[in-house]
């Protein structure tokens, strides 16, 4: 077998849903360093692979020349583990998003490309998306399956209005956050998803969050950027990313298939809803194949697609509500994990509403890993019913003993007569 070529990653896939291999990319020749690119990043299960290029999150600043991320000549055959986590086979029998509009604020979108043609609007810009990551986003969250079976997107009916939240390398800039933001505001989009995270808070940036949420879009951020380099073992501080942290945004971070945050994600307190973001295959701006990408934009695509959905299925619910439902029907763990499924079939009752007062966690938290999730339940029921033997028994001891008692220690049935 060929070892993979410089910059693609292998896709190895078979029947389940399990974590699998990643190998790296081959070490390119030039000097200058390549494009960030998906590293260390597990895909889909299996024994029969094939070779897809990664994703980059944004390109080289450091490179004289801007060099585009190239076409990919390859097609993903099968569904990966992440549509598997989020059921969106059965998820799409009841809804494909129609009628919701997403702003997707990242490196631009492509609109003729692959499963989004007619349905994106791009302003300025925004339509020349050379880094390639927001197209392959836009797929995640409205991506139609025409010629590949089963890889669709969340809301495959949505539209996308692309905006630019970074240069033409990928860069973020808060400037170019805040205007896309008031953007999406002024076309009265129903979700604004921000794939970027910015270190520090603006002033300009909060007010134009609060705007959109007053004019009753949901509001879906990146909770952390991307970490420079997985792995580098560097102690890095928990902090605030913004606008994931301003009130009533929905802060999303990436978790691998065992539900883990990946090696190196970087730390806080601000997440709302985790999200597979690791292994991933989606479409790019050039060509007809696929990409293999990963990351916390990757899993705020997903949540977007997710918020459109419920969006399309229950249109009266206002951005707070949306917001909760996303919350409340995620799976269980230390930060839960979307269930894009359950968010639009599941009936809410009163009690899924928060506590007054509640907050995020003041603390750093992570994804618990749910690997072993139904091994434990198990042990646990089986210690509770053994639990519960040994004090019915000890109450049956006390009975039995108190009524021998009361016989004078005669055996039951015996009489009371002397002969």
């Amino acid at each position: 077998m060929r070892p993979p070529a410089a910059g693609t990653t292998r896709l190895l896939y078979g029947a389940g849903l399990a974590a699998a291999l990643l190998l790296p990319a081959a070490a390119p020749a030039q000097a200058e360093p390549p494009s960030r690119t998906p590293a260390a990043l597990p895909a889909a299960d299996g024994a029969k692979g094939q070779e897809l290029p990664g994703m980059p999150t944004a390109l080289d600043p450091r490179a004289e020349a801007v060099v585009c991320t190239p076409a990919s000549k390859e097609k993903a055959k099968k569904q990966d583990w992440s549509r598997q986590r989020l059921d969106l086979d059965r998820l799409h029998r009841h809804t494909t998003g129609a009628g919701v509009t997403v702003a997707l604020i990242s490196t631009g979108v492509d609109p003729g490309a692959e499963g989004l043609d007619g349905r994106v609007t791009a302003r300025g810009e925004a339509a020349d998306d050379c880094v390639g990551q927001g197209t392959f986003l836009a797929g995640l969250i409205a991506g139609a399956s025409s010629t590949t079976p089963r890889l669709a997107g969340v809301a495959p009916g949505a539209k996308i209005l692309a905006l630019r939240g970074t240069d033409r390398r990928g860069q973020p800039d808060p400037a170019l956050v805040t205007a896309a933001v008031r953007a999406a505001t002024a076309a009265k989009a129903d979700v604004i998803a921000v794939a970027v995270a910015l270190p520090r808070k603006d002033a300009a940036l909060t007010r134009a969050v609060a705007e959109a949420r007053k004019a009753g879009a949901v509001v879906v951020a990146a909770a952390t950027p991307d970490p420079p380099s997985r792995g580098s073992g560097d102690e890095i501080p928990s902090r605030t990313y913004w606008p994931a942290g301003e009130p009533g945004v929905l802060a999303v971070a990436d978790m691998l298939p065992g539900g883990t945050r990946p090696d190196g994600a970087l730390p806080t307190g601000t997440v709302d809803l985790a999200a597979p973001g690791a292994g991933v295959v989606s479409g790019g701006p050039r060509g007809k194949g696929h990409y293999l990408g990963g990351g916390v934009a990757v899993a705020t695509a997903y949540a977007a697609g997710a918020v459109a959905a419920v969006r399309a299925t229950h249109p009266d619910d206002p951005a707070d509500a949306v917001t909760r439902r996303l919350t409340a029907t995620a799976y269980p763990a230390d930060i839960p994990q979307l269930d894009a499924y359950a968010a639009v079939t599941t009936v809410l009752g009163d009690s899924a509403a928060p506590a007054a007062g509640a907050e995020r966690a003041a603390e750093p938290v992570a994804v618990r890993d749910t690997s072993a999730t139904d091994r434990a339940t198990g042990r646990a029921t089986l210690f509770v019913l053994l639990g519960s033997a040994g004090v019915l028994s000890l109450l049956w001891a006390g009975f039995a003993l108190s009524r021998a008692r009361a016989r004078g220690w005669r055996p039951a049935g015996s009489g009371t007569t002397e002969g």
